[in-house]
């Protein structure tokens, strides 16, 4: 008989984030979201940053914020290995806010620089992660 649910376990470097037993789970791999149900095919996915929306057994859905690693899937058992993850409730609005607000002034500050490329780089992908913060918390951005 096919399982109606699956083990699921989200871990960063620091913590265990979650652990329970899933119906769904959508999440932000790299080519784009990606819906996982119960006896899935074995799998491996890098993942992005983006919410990963969690429905319980019992029915509640839970969005937490992710951000770079991998998720992989066996035998209805899957593990999302993320550098970032916060459940939305959990999230400090005004550190992202503060957050957002450093990665845009490096961004508008590009035209100075000369070969700092990796810093360009890493200030878009805080930008991503600040706004993802806010708004899987449930406080977007007003962009302009």
């Amino acid at each position: 008989m096919a399982e109606k649910s699956f083990e699921l376990e989200i871990v960063t470097p620091e913590r265990s984030v979650y652990k329970g037993r899933a119906k769904s789970l959508v999440l932000p791999a790299a080519d784009g979201l990606m819906g996982v149900l119960p006896n899935h095919a074995p799998i491996v996915a890098v993942l992005d940053i983006g919410p990963v929306k969690v429905e319980e057994e019992g029915g509640r859905v839970i969005t937490l914020m992710v951000s770079d690693g991998f998720f992989e899937m066996a035998d209805n058992k899957a593990r999302i290995l993320a550098d970032v993850g916060e459940e939305s409730g959990k999230i400090d609005i005004e550190r992202a806010r503060e957050a957002e607000r450093r990665a845009r002034e490096r961004l508008s500050q590009r035209h100075k620089a000369t070969d700092d490329d990796v810093d360009f780089a890493r200030a878009e992908r805080a930008l991503q992660r600040a706004l993802w913060r806010l708004s899987v918390a449930g406080k977007p951005t007003k962009i302009g």
